[in-house]
C-alpha cells in the first residue's frame, strides 16, 4: 500500500508576502493556547530517524514531490492553472496571509472543467436540470454563468431536501444543490483547496484530495499497534452538519480569505435554505450535507474548532502519548493514560459547546485497548463490549493482526 500517514515538522517562520494576493494576519486566534514550539503536523520524509521521534500518528509519509510545477492535480483529477499554483505556493510560504483576490481564478475554463467533474447521473436539484440537459449548449451556458458570477448577478438556489436510510433505521437529510450551484461550488472548492491543503493538519483525512478512508484506517491501525496506546476515545459529534454555527463558519474562513466576493458566495450558499415538498425553509444553523462545498466547509470549521486545539492540548497538557485521527466529523484518539482520556473527553465537550456542537452521548465512548484489555474487562465482571460501527472498530471488527482487542464500555 502506498503510505500516507501523518508526521510532524517545525516549519521555519516566514515573513515575506506575495504582492496582490493578500495581507498577513494571525490565523489561530481561536486556539485555546498557542504551542511553544509552533510545531505543526505536516507531511514529511521517512529518511531520517528524527521524523519518527517527532511523529504524532503512524509512520511518516513517503516523501511527496514538493517541487512546484505549472499545474497540480485537483481532487477530481484535472490540473490547475499556473495562477492557482501560485496561490498554493503563497499559502505554503506565508501562513498568515489573507487572500484578497481569488474570484478572478474562476474562469470559463475552470467552470467548464468543474461541470465535467460532476456526476453524470446525479439527481437534479430544485432547478430540475440534469447533467445531460445542461451539456446541450454547454459553451453558451458556461459563458453566461461566468458573466453572471463576475458581475454579481449569480443567485444561489435552495437545496432540494431528500432523505436516505441510515444503518440504525433513522433517516439522514441530504441537500441536493441546483446544477449551476454545483458547478460554481466545485470551482470555488478547487481554488480554496490550494490554500487549505497547505493549512490542514496531517491527522485530518476526510474528503481531502489524495486521501481516503482506507489510508485513514491504515494510519490508525499502525498507530494503535506501534504507539503507546492503552485507551481509545471514539468521539462522535452529534448532528455536526446540521449544527455548525454559520457566523463562526464565516469567521473561520476569513482567517485566510479576504476576497469579499468569495465570502459573499459562501454566505449565499449558507443562506439559500432548503425546499421540501414545495415549501422553502431557512436553515439557521448548519450546511446541507450532500452539497459540493459542504465537506470543505466542514473541514475548515473543525480545523479551527478541533484540530489546532487538540494539537496544542496533546503536547502541552497530556501526561503521556496521544494520537489523533479525524475523518470528517468522526474522531479517534489514542491515549497512553486513562486519566488523560477522561480529562480530554470533558474538555473536548466544553470546547465543542463554545461553537454550537455536542458530543453524541451514546456514540462517544472510551475504549480500553491492548492485549490485556479483554482479561481486565472479564476480571471486573463487565462482560462483552457493546458492538460499535465507529471508525475505530472498522479497522477489522476490533481485532488487530497482533491479537490486540478494543473493549468498549
Amino acid at each position: 500500500m502506498h503510505e500516507n500517514r501523518e508526521t510532524s515538522e517545525t516549519p521555519a517562520a516566514r515573513s515575506s508576502r506575495t504582492v496582490g494576493e493578500g495581507s498577513g494576519r494571525t490565523t489561530r486566534m481561536y486556539v485555546a493556547e498557542e504551542s511553544d514550539s509552533g510545531k505543526v503536523p505536516m507531511s514529511h520524509s521517512n529518511k531520517v530517524e528524527q521524523s519518527m521521534a517527532e511523529s504524532e500518528e503512524g509512520r511518516p509519509l513517503i516523501e511527496e514531490n514538493t517541487q512546484q510545477f505549472s499545474t497540480r492535480p485537483t481532487q477530481s483529477g484535472e490540473r490547475v492553472s499556473q495562477g492557482l499554483a501560485g496561490v498554493r505556493r503563497a499559502a505554503r510560504e506565508q501562513k498568515e496571509m489573507k487572500f484578497t483576490a481569488l474570484l478572478h481564478h474562476v474562469t470559463v475554463d475552470l467552470l467548464r472543467d468543474s461541470f465535467g467533474s460532476l456526476k453524470r447521473k446525479a439527481a437534479p436539484g430544485v432547478d430540475g436540470m440534469t447533467w445531460q440537459e445542461y451539456e446541450a449548449g454547454l459553451e453558451d451556458r458556461i459563458i453566461d454563468l461566468h458573466s453572471r458570477l463576475h458581475r454579481g448577478a449569480y443567485r444561489a438556489l435552495p437545496s432540494r431536501r431528500v432523505y436516505i436510510e441510515k444503518g440504525d433505521g433513522r433517516k439522514r437529510p441530504l441537500g441536493i444543490a441546483a446544477l449551476e450551484d454545483k458547478i460554481v461550488q466545485h470551482a470555488v472548492v478547487t481554488i480554496l483547496n490550494q490554500i487549505y491543503e497547505e493549512d490542514f493538519l496531517g491527522f485530518s483525512y476526510g474528503f481531502r484530495p489524495g486521501r481516503s478512508q482506507h489510508q485513514a484506517l491504515d494510519a490508525l491501525s499502525w498507530a494503535l499497534v506501534r504507539r503507546k496506546v492503552n485507551y481509545v476515545l471514539d468521539a462522535d459529534i452529534q448532528g455536526f452538519f446540521d449544527n455548525l454555527d454559520k457566523a463562526w463558519m464565516i469567521k473561520f474562513v476569513e482567517h485566510r480569505v479576504a476576497d469579499r466576493r468569495v465570502l459573499r458566495l459562501i454566505q449565499k450558499w449558507l443562506k439559500a435554505g432548503v425546499m421540501e415538498e414545495g415549501k422553502w425553509s431557512d436553515t439557521e444553523t448548519g450546511t446541507p450535507q450532500g452539497s459540493v462545498i459542504s465537506p470543505l466547509l466542514a473541514n475548515i470549521y473543525l480545523h479551527y474548532v478541533f484540530d489546532l486545539w487538540v494539537d496544542v492540548w496533546r503536547r502541552k497538557h497530556a501526561r503521556g502519548e496521544v494520537i489523533v485521527l479525524r475523518y470528517a466529523d468522526d474522531i479517534v484518539l489514542g491515549f497512553q493514560w486513562g486519566t488523560d482520556a477522561d480529562r480530554f473527553r470533558k474538555q473536548l465537550g466544553e470546547r465543542l459547546r463554545k461553537f454550537g456542537l455536542e458530543l453524541h452521548p451514546e456514540k462517544t465512548r472510551r475504549i480500553e485497548f491492548g492485549r490485556y484489555a479483554e482479561q481486565n474487562r472479564k476480571r471486573r465482571g463487565e462482560g462483552k463490549p457493546r458492538p460499535s460501527t465507529s471508525l475505530a472498530s472498522r479497522i477489522s471488527a476490533g481485532r488487530m493482526g497482533t491479537g490486540l482487542l478494543l473493549c468498549g464500555a
